[in-house]
């Protein structure tokens, strides 16, 4: 039986620039609603106020939300809408970049209110560096253990080819070096799939 409610899919680009991941997510989305009538939201870092958790408690002690009222307001609710999420990243030092850490650290905020609130939602990571084997795979492993402490269902696309999920080699040219990376793209359609796939299962049950 498939789903008669499309997926609903959230696509994050934790990069403070509109260029390689900015575009991978969102091609990842456009993928989605084209191959499988996805609904979609996105949220770029891009240009926003995003205060770092400072560990006040605020969230805990009060359970409405954290204590900055700053861009992610809106993106929270985002998250709770989505069925699945598309966190993207670019590799900095070996891992994501620091906007892509602190959106996942004021995630507290949601989860303080309601331990359970992503609970069973399916994730994915998108990752680019300007070398081949950057970094790519430790920062979508950093993403999954996000969602693993978040209780969602992180998702590669398989083995051969889309292990951990998608990566991409930019080679420092943004748009146009995902573009020309048929290896990463092969890589992103097949974690797409892969998530559209469990989102249905679980949708349906």
């Amino acid at each position: 039986m498939v789903s008669e409610r499309n997926i609903r899919i959230l696509g994050i680009s934790g990069s403070p620039r509109k260029k390689a991941t900015d575009y991978a997510v969102s091609h990842a989305l456009e993928y989605a609603s084209e191959n499988y009538s996805a609904s979609v939201e996105y949220f770029s870092a891009k240009g926003k106020t995003i205060n770092f958790c400072i560990h006040c408690d605020y969230c805990i002690r009060k359970k409405e939300g954290c204590v900055f009222k700053d861009d992610l307001t809106d993106l929270y609710d985002k998250m709770i809408w989505a069925d699945a999420w598309i966190i993207g990243t670019p590799v900095y030092q070996g891992n994501v970049s620091g906007q892509t850490k602190v959106i996942i650290d004021r995630c507290r905020a949601v989860v303080a209110r309601n331990p359970k609130v992503f609970r069973n939602k399916v994730g994915i990571g998108v990752s680019n560096g300007g070398d081949r084997t950057g970094g790519q795979e430790p920062a979508l492993k950093t993403i999954h253990d996000f969602y693993i402490i978040n209780e969602m269902i992180p998702i590669g696309g398989g083995a051969f080819g889309a292990n951990l999920g998608g990566t991409f080699w930019s080679k420092d040219k943004g748009k146009e070096g995902i573009e020309n990376d048929e290896v990463g793209m092969k890589s992103l359609y097949r974690t797409i799939d892969r998530m559209i796939e469990v989102s249905r299962t679980l949708i349906d049950c």
